[in-house]
């Protein structure tokens, strides 16, 4: 495989590049530019695989590389290097854009690497950076990206009724797609979503979506309904949080 680094740093290339060679094997060309503009004629040149994108450079957002591209010869994947906030940790993960936090680590660059080995061609690169796009433009995200088997998965928050854990996957019920298996466990669907107060975890086992709430029965020890009929427990702690949670919404 062939790999771009764009990157305004020398430093932060030099050691993106060691680290790229110490622990992915499969890339056996790597090739570096300090801007965009250059990153983009390099892209041209080679035809990389996977490049390698600082987010935040003097004159050119990383984002605007679409700006630059048809969309129909986007045939490579980006992993994103940042030194980003939380929040915009949360933006990358919502639309499934794969990234490495700086200071960047050997285990980061092969998981990342070895994470979108198995994306490239499959994926609709230019939509997962659309949605970035107006994610990190944007304060009212109504969207999450799904890594599904033959690419990404756009689903609107309003569309999830509820998801169910299955040890490291999630079966994520919605109303227009049915249920979608993702090969994520829950606790990251809980770290992305636990800012929208219509999400809440009833159970290690469930996060619901409380508008999908169609009935309590307060039967077994009490049980909720949701809207696909499907049945969902409610721990015993959680039961007079529940209750209050469902009156604050």
């Amino acid at each position: 495989m062939k790999a771009v680094i764009i990157d305004d740093e020398k430093k932060a290339r030099n050691l993106l590049r060691v680290l790229i060679e110490e622990n992915c094997p499969q890339i056996g060309e790597i090739m570096e530019a300090e801007d965009l503009p250059s990153g983009i004629k390099l892209i041209n040149q080679i035809q990389p695989n996977i490049v390698f994108l600082d987010i935040e450079m003097p004159g050119f957002s990383g984002i605007q590389l679409l700006d630059f591209f048809d969309p129909k010869h986007i045939n490579f994947e980006i992993i994103f290097t940042t030194a980003y906030s939380e929040y915009a940790i949360n933006a990358f993960k919502l639309n499934a854009i794969d990234y490495l936090l700086k200071p960047l680590r050997d285990d980061q660059v092969a998981n990342a690497v070895a994470k979108v080995e198995q994306q490239i061609g499959k994926s609709n690169l230019n939509e997962r950076l659309e949605e970035l796009k107006a994610t990190l433009s944007a304060s009212n995200v109504k969207k999450i990206g799904l890594p599904v088997a033959d690419g990404i998965l756009f689903v609107k928050f309003d569309d999830i009724i509820m998801l169910k854990a299955d040890r490291m996957y999630t079966h994520v019920h919605t109303i227009n797609n049915g249920k979608i298996l993702v090969s994520k466990p829950m606790k990251f669907f809980e770290d992305i979503l636990q800012e929208l107060r219509e999400f809440y975890r009833p159970h290690r086992s469930y996060l619901i979506n409380l508008k999908h709430i169609k009935q309590y029965v307060n039967q077994d020890g009490g049980y909720i309904i949701m809207d696909n009929e499907e049945t969902v427990s409610i721990s015993r702690e959680k039961k007079d949080e529940f209750f209050e949670v469902m009156q604050s919404v």
